[in-house]
């Protein structure tokens, strides 16, 4: 698996996440963010064990290529 870091937040405080990636195997992208914790919010979706729900800003949809313009990675 060869992950791609596509842009972190660039408002988020030292640097850190949430922080966008690509994964050039499986052709999907990967968020570290928040983790929503909120038991109304999570209660109001339809969640399997085996998922979790992150959150990010709207801001870091400028990270998607298909956002840029562009159809896909370049990798």
């Amino acid at each position: 698996m060869a992950l791609h870091r596509l842009g972190k937040d660039p408002e988020s405080p030292n640097n850190g996440s949430p922080t966008l990636y690509y994964d050039d195997e499986t052709d999907t992208y990967v968020f570290q963010s928040w983790k929503v914790t909120d038991a109304d919010r999570l209660a109001a979706m339809d969640v399997p064990e085996h998922e979790t729900v992150i959150e990010f800003p709207r801001r870091m949809m400028q990270f998607f290529p298909e956002v840029q313009g562009g159809g896909g990675v370049e990798v």
